[in-house]
């Protein structure tokens, strides 16, 4: 059991690539990201995002007892779990001006996939910068301190991400 349990924390496997295990957990938190998307509805997607948070909390605890390492970086269900909450506010923003739940083809068609890329690589930015209190939060106990730390990221990208679409007056 506790080599299946690794084995999710771990991202199915690719925490374990010895370069970049975060940003490649991250792109598997993409896949997510669509995965919410196909729902087709917001209040599905927040739940998604909120049972991603949960199991990240248990998942990443449980990973470290495991590991017997704190915060080791082959662990990157943070990272799948935070992406989705990175576009929270792009995709209500979307909402809010079509009226329509935004599909997965609207972040990754030709005209937003730059768009898309950039929120990926700033959550990346602050997910290795950590500004307060991304870093503090890391000194919580267990898996709360794994994940906790992306959530944080996540809502920094969302801060930019909405003010970069209302500075370009596209609301």
């Amino acid at each position: 059991m506790n080599a299946f349990i690794l084995w999710l924390a771990q991202g199915f496997g690719i925490g374990r690539i010895p370069k970049a295990p975060g940003t490649f957990g991250s792109m598997i938190g993409l896949a997510a990201f669509a995965a919410l998307l196909l729902t087709g509805n917001l209040g599905l997607y927040l739940v998604g995002c909120a049972i991603g948070l949960a199991l990240s909390v248990w998942l990443c605890g449980a990973g470290e007892e495991i590991l017997k390492a704190r915060d080791p970086g082959s662990i990157v269900f943070d990272e799948i779990a935070a992406i989705p909450i990175c576009f929270v506010g792009w995709v209500m923003i979307e909402l809010h001006r079509t009226g329509a739940f935004p599909p997965p083809e609207y972040f990754f068609s030709r005209t937003h996939l730059l768009p898309t890329l950039g929120v990926f690589a700033a959550f990346r930015l602050f997910d290795v910068w950590k500004p307060w209190p991304v870093r503090q939060s890391q000194a919580l106990p267990g898996g709360w301190g794994v994940t906790v730390d992306d959530a944080l990221a996540a809502v920094y990208v969302n801060v930019v991400v909405i003010a970069v679409i209302f500075a370009s007056g596209k609301v």
